[in-house]
């Protein structure tokens, strides 16, 4: 079977498979992006701005479409599909409407006369390795303002999507962006390694996935002195802190950990909870789970479908099976769901320590851990007990004392009184092993930007 393929996991069927590019074919797509850099970069950024605001148009006219494409590759119920897709299209028209400004010249104070402005110049050819677990939306957040720069786009999109990747390069030339502007490329890991990062037109690489991918993409970037975004895996904490606001911190524990089945980076993966009201969080989460159900990812009344694939499910399920060797109580679920393809029980377990895998490691599935602690300073501890820091969320009823807690997490972004969430303006990414750089608003803009300064002898 090609590398590439269109499994669909409810079925278990390959729908369509896609040959791996040859090294002739890797060779023209560099050949396009680096031939279409200079015409694309020389654009009037308001002529990018325009089309731009047509990628938007197209994504919202062909949402349908594409919706049911992801859901026959990786899984997501239809609703979750067509709700990735809202949030691309606001994406594509923030930098439509906002690029321009963010590309102005900035004056910079001068000590001995004369005037300096810094440029936002483009950066060159971008190489951008994309996950599966959200196929259009990571594509958006590092295409979008990286088109609005002036840079231009290598796609090489996780084998199991190699359906919506083709869907996205056609649809960037179906808005009137150029030929070259946005390649996809079926690349193997080593024509990557190999190819592609080294070779002197591509500036800067931005990898959306594990931490072992961003690990070994970062040492070949290294080598070749290439700039590099990673955003990498998660161990988010959620941390409740008074009983009042247990209901709702029950309801956004359960949106965030089995949204997507669970598969995303910035999902509530240790929630912890204080002693004094913790059987109460616990008796309500537990009910909740188990009022979660598996269902048909294409009807509109399925929150949860299939896992995106065997490997998937498979791995999660080593994982809860060692932590309840170790002792840890499952509450709902704990194993493969009774059917074929990689269908996983809504899961919830308690007792976690730290033999156990799944204290360090990120688990990514439905599965919801509860953490017991003392205290407040204790739940700050824990929080902080990882080698990841992506996000952090932290629910009371005193917006004040949430901020102070808060404060203290070792995080890149942490939400107060609701779960983590993504939208065009935000800055997205983390510290620690959670990655390197920042995605969307305009720091994201910023990234793969070349701040060139001109200094004038005299005021002009």
């Amino acid at each position: 079977m090609s590398t590439y393929a269109v499994t669909n996991p409810a079925t278990g069927v390959v729908e369509q498979e896609y040959a791996t590019a040859t090294d002739e074919q890797i060779a023209r797509a560099l050949d396009a992006a680096g031939d279409a850099f200079p015409a694309w970069s020389a654009t009037v950024a308001s002529e990018r701005a325009a089309l731009l605001s047509r990628v938007a148009d197209l994504y919202e006219e062909r949402a349908e479409q594409l919706a049911a494409i992801i859901t026959r590759e990786m899984g997501k119920p239809r609703k979750q599909a067509l709700g990735e897709l809202k949030i691309v299209v606001s994406i594509y028209r923030y930098y439509a409407e906002r690029g321009e400004g963010y590309l102005a010249d900035e004056e910079v104070d001068v000590a001995r006369g004369g005037r300096a402005v810094v440029r936002n110049d483009a950066y060159g050819v971008l190489l951008g390795i994309m996950p599966w677990n959200f196929p259009y939306y990571q594509v958006a957040r590092f295409a979008a303002p990286n088109l609005m720069v002036g840079n231009t786009i290598l796609l090489k999109h996780a084998p199991q999507c190699p359906e919506s990747a083709a869907a996205m390069e056609q649809l960037f030339l179906d808005a009137g962006l150029p030929a070259g502007a946005f390649v996809n490329v079926y690349a193997s890991n080593e024509q990557v390694a190999e190819m592609i990062i080294p070779d002197r037109r591509v500036q800067g690489v931005s990898l959306t996935g594990s931490e072992r991918a961003g690990s070994a993409v970062a040492q070949v970037a290294g080598k070749h002195l290439k700039k590099i975004v990673l955003e990498l895996g998660g161990n988010d904490p959620f941390l409740v802190l008074d009983r009042e606001v247990v209901p709702q911190a029950v309801k956004r524990a359960l949106a965030s950990r089995m949204g997507n089945a669970g598969q995303a980076c910035n999902a509530a993966k240790r929630i912890i909870v204080l002693d004094e009201f913790y059987e109460d969080f616990v008796d309500q989460l537990e009910d909740a789970v188990k009022g979660v159900q598996l269902g048909d990812p294409t009807s509109d009344d399925t929150f949860m479908g299939p896992m995106s694939s065997e490997r998937a499910a498979e791995d999660l399920d080593a994982q809860v099976q060692d932590a309840v060797s170790h002792g840890a109580r499952v509450h709902s679920g704990g194993r493969r769901a009774d059917r074929p393809g990689p269908w996983y029980e809504p899961t919830m377990l308690t007792g976690i320590t730290e033999e156990m895998r799944a204290y360090r490691e990120e688990l990514f599935g439905p599965v919801a851990m509860v953490y017991r602690v003392a205290d407040q300073d204790a739940a700050v501890a824990l929080a902080n007990d990882s080698d990841y820091g992506l996000s952090a969320s932290v629910h009371a009823t005193d917006l004040d004392r949430a901020e102070r807690v808060a404060d203290q997490i070792e995080s890149g972004m942490v939400y107060l009184n609701e779960g983590a969430s993504t939208a065009a303006e935000l800055p997205f990414g983390g510290v620690k092993r959670s990655g390197i750089g920042r995605e969307l608003g305009r720091y994201g803009m910023e990234e793969f930007v070349n701040k060139r300064l001109v200094k004038y002898a005299k005021e002009r």
